[in-house]
């Protein structure tokens, strides 16, 4: 499994392309060359997760909704 790595500037420039990244490994954006976060498909985070949400994730997803 190859591991993408995108700057924030080129997540931001093309987030096409971070998304169907994602779909093949993590995607890893970095700040200033350091990895500051990490993209998921929402099915490798709940392998990752256990599928177990918390209150702080529903809430975030009832968000995604609104928009």
């Amino acid at each position: 499994m190859a591991i993408t790595k995108l700057s924030s500037r080129d997540f931001n420039q093309d987030t096409s392309r971070a998304k169907g990244a994602a779909k093949r490994s993590p995607v890893f954006i970095t700040d200033r060359g350091r990895p500051s976060h990490v993209l998921l498909t929402v099915e490798e985070y709940q392998k990752i997760t256990g599928g177990q949400k918390g209150s702080a994730d529903l809430l975030a997803m009832s968000a995604c909704l609104v928009d």
